[in-house]
């Protein structure tokens, strides 16, 4: 049986979707209890008499609320599944979900038809609900069907806006990838777009009261600015993190990976040091009694043994044990090599070439000072 995934802090696994853990966060039963509370005096209105079952009406209609946008995201999983990659989590929350999906999209057409899928499982939602209006009954059946076909229309055509971070943006991202061939372009464009996004969100208080003749209540601020907030934020994350992976190429294990000797694990550390020094090598493998690479010596390890004792100690007692998390093919690069560094953190790796030879060591302190000083 596997072993559970870790989940995320305040967060609450209900099931699984396509092989994806379902969580739901706690903010998600703060907006459950404010749909209750908007929704209990109109459901009275349509049934009346039902006293405090009114709010009862009102979470359930939450729950069936949030369903659909499960169905939205788990979309989105399973048609990322489809192009192979990892989804570990669908999150439910106040602002509605997100799906984790581990990796990049690799061209622009992954890129738009993961993106897309959602808001159009949301519009056929919409159009499924308004068609069962046709057989509905009313009182609260009726109220439900309606607002399930309202929610799902407006969430699907609200996530089409070219923006980040809503899909949109992602769809924006990849038309603009398609006809420049730089994914880094695209997402700057749809940054640049959830910007906007958020800046005019502020404005709809205005548009309520000159457009729409109707004067403002404070949730519509609170909403407004809450909302902004998200797309603003949301926008900036996207644009940092495509500039951190635009760099990312240019770091390479091969290249990073200090020059190395192994010795056998009894060796005394002071040989072993002395071997190293004449090889002018930056770290130390030990073998084991078959030859094969066992552990990489710690570097604070070997200071902290004084020199006069150095030559009684075997140099293994300062080496960590190898696993194979920690060990690397020399042509790793960019985001493989930083993904790779973060399955198995550790402050040395061994590198070895494709034949099992060893290439070097690399120490973590030299990825992220390469890191730093790229362009």
């Amino acid at each position: 049986m596997p072993a559970s995934r870790p989940r995320p802090r305040g967060t609450i696994r209900v099931g699984s979707v396509a092989g994806s853990d379902v969580l739901v966060s706690g903010s998600w039963f703060l907006v459950a209890a404010l749909i209750a509370v908007l929704v209990a005096p109109r459901a009275e209105l349509v049934q009346p008499g039902l006293g405090g079952w009114a709010y009862v009406a009102g979470f359930v209609f939450a729950v069936l609320l949030y369903g659909s946008v499960l169905l939205h995201e788990a979309s989105h999983a399973v048609v990322a599944k489809r192009y192979g990659f990892t989804v570990s989590s669908i999150t439910l929350h106040f602002l509605g979900g997100m799906t984790a999906i581990e990796g990049e999209a690799r061209k622009p057409r992954q890129e738009f038809w993961i993106a897309v899928v959602g808001p159009l499982t949301s519009i056929a939602v919409g159009l499924g609900a308004l068609a069962l209006l046709l057989v509905t009954p009313d009182g609260l059946p009726r109220l439900a069907v309606e607002a399930l076909a309202a929610a799902n229309l407006l969430v699907g055509v609200l996530n089409l806006v070219p923006g980040l971070p809503l899909d949109g943006g992602r769809v924006l991202k990849s038309a603009v990838w398609r006809l420049s061939g730089d994914p880094h372009r695209g997402t700057v464009v749809a940054g640049w777009g959830g910007r906007a996004t958020a800046v005019l969100m502020l404005g709809w208080p205005l548009l309520l009261q000159y457009g729409l003749g109707r004067t403002p209540q404070l949730v519509d601020y609170l909403l407004a600015f809450v909302i902004a907030v998200f797309l603003w934020s949301g926008a900036n994350a996207a644009m940092a993190a495509a500039r951190v992976r635009r760099r990312l190429p240019g770091l390479a294990a091969r290249s990073l990976a200090r020059r190395s000797i192994a010795v056998p694990a009894p060796t005394p550390l002071a040989e072993a040091v002395r071997r190293a020094q004449e090889a002018e090598a930056g770290g130390i493998v030990t073998l084991d009694a078959d030859g094969h690479p066992a552990g990489l010596v710690d570097e604070a390890a070997l200071l902290a043994v004084p020199a006069e004792r150095r030559p009684w100690v075997p140099v293994s007692t300062v080496a960590r044990t190898l696993t194979d998390a920690a060990t690397m093919p020399a042509g790793l690069v960019g985001e493989g090599l930083v993904a790779a560094l973060g399955r198995a953190p550790a402050p040395t790796y061994l590198v070895v070439e494709d034949d099992g030879r060893i290439h070097g060591v690399l120490v973590t302190g030299d990825v992220e000072r390469a890191f730093r000083a790229l362009p």
